[in-house]
């Protein structure tokens, strides 16, 4: 049997083959962050396709973290008996789902959260939303807002959390000498400015227990001048080890447009696999899983990833918009590359609040990926 559909294991959680999907916001949640029907199917789609492990959209862990329209949230208890449907359903498929915590930090929109942006530090955007340096007591109230929805997650019957802190969202900015300039306990050297995400981490920990499933996504590198770095992220990821975490899946850049790359622009990288030489730096670095995203478009490339020890598991996203079932297919022997053209199209209905979907087949359609005015302005 191939490697790629052998099982594995990432803590107490165990998986039927090594793909997972990796968390993009599927915009469509009602306008409370409530679970929809069609949030429903489209999770479910996913696990009748054979994904070993699903991964949510970015998860609001608290209102003020929104970024965009649709964003499904674990901010309140209200939102259970919709998340709770969710799990049963994607169980009752044979699927396994773990749901991404998030905060989009200062590049939340006030006009869905209805609050000032906040950030590591004061920053001014030509043309935007200026974000404020969040306070002591504000860092350890989000530090618990953090813990509360993994708390939630946990009785929603998720399989598991991912704390997201990459791409530049809130977490990510405090990793991040681009952003984080704190000259308090927060910022300065790596250890500092990993100090709220090991607190979240151990947060989640005291409200979850040990034999939870919690993994984190990290980038591999900013693509940042003066950002976060490669030696940075094996810093931090050895130091969430040691803290009980139980897998990395591994990305890189950010949606800012100084970012030289983003997690859906590849720029001159290789054609696939864009973090390969990071995540073979990590997988030599930590013991425990790592699961890598980033262009990864062939199945001969994800066997060749996982055969060679550059990774353990692979994740895909834009292929699984078009194609949920290409897992299956290829478990099937038929391993043609996925029809996803990458023109990140898909992301378009995500921003003008209709949800996420390959417009390929659409009539006049959008063919690049749009964003909210905010996220394409100067700093």
């Amino acid at each position: 049997m191939t490697p790629m559909f052998e099982p594995m294991s990432m803590g107490n959680l165990a998986l039927e083959n090594r793909f997972v999907r990796s968390a993009t916001c599927e915009g469509m949640a009602d306008e409370k962050g409530g679970v929809t029907p069609t949030l429903i199917n489209t999770l479910v789609a996913f696990a009748k396709g054979e994904v070993g492990l699903i991964i949510s959209g970015h998860t609001n862990v608290e209102k003020r973290g929104c970024g965009g329209p649709g964003q499904m949230g674990l901010h309140e208890d209200s939102l259970l008996p919709g998340l709770k449907e969710l799990t049963r359903a994607v169980h009752s498929a044979g699927g396994k789902i773990v749901v991404q915590l998030a905060h989009q930090g200062i590049w939340a929109v006030p006009e869905f959260s209805g609050m000032e942006p906040l950030g590591p530090s004061d920053l001014h955007i030509d043309g935007g939303t200026d974000a404020r340096a969040m306070t002591a007591p504000e860092i350890q109230e989000t530090v618990k807002s953090f813990a509360d929805a993994a708390h939630r997650a946990k009785e929603a019957g998720f399989d598991g959390v991912q704390i997201h802190a990459a791409h530049g969202y809130l977490l990510g900015e405090f990793l991040s000498p681009f952003y984080n300039k704190r000259r308090d306990a927060y910022g300065g050297p790596v250890e500092n400015r990993a100090r709220m995400l090991m607190e979240v981490l151990e947060a989640i920990r005291e409200k979850v227990g040990r034999d939870y499933h919690v993994m984190a996504k990290t980038n591999a590198d900013d693509y940042l001048e003066d950002g976060f770095t490669t030696a940075d992220m094996l810093r931090v990821c050895t130091m969430l080890e040691a803290r009980g975490i139980e897998a990395v899946e591994l990305s890189g850049g950010t949606s800012d447009p100084q970012s030289t790359y983003g997690p859906a622009r590849p720029g001159k990288k290789s054609p696939e696999a864009w973090y390969a030489g990071a995540s073979k730096l990590l997988k030599e670095t930590i013991g425990v899983p790592v699961i890598l995203v980033g262009g990864i478009r062939s199945f001969a490339t994800a066997q060749k990833l996982v055969s060679e020890g550059v990774c353990d598991g692979v994740s895909l996203s834009r292929p699984l918009v078009r194609q949920p079932d290409v897992i299956r297919r290829w478990r099937l022997d038929n391993t043609e590359k996925p029809t996803c053209l990458a023109c990140n199209g898909c992301f378009g209905p995500v921003t003008d609040g209709t949800g996420l979907r390959c417009i390929q087949d659409e009539k006049n359609s959008i063919t690049h990926c749009r964003h909210p005015k905010r996220l394409f302005s100067r700093r």
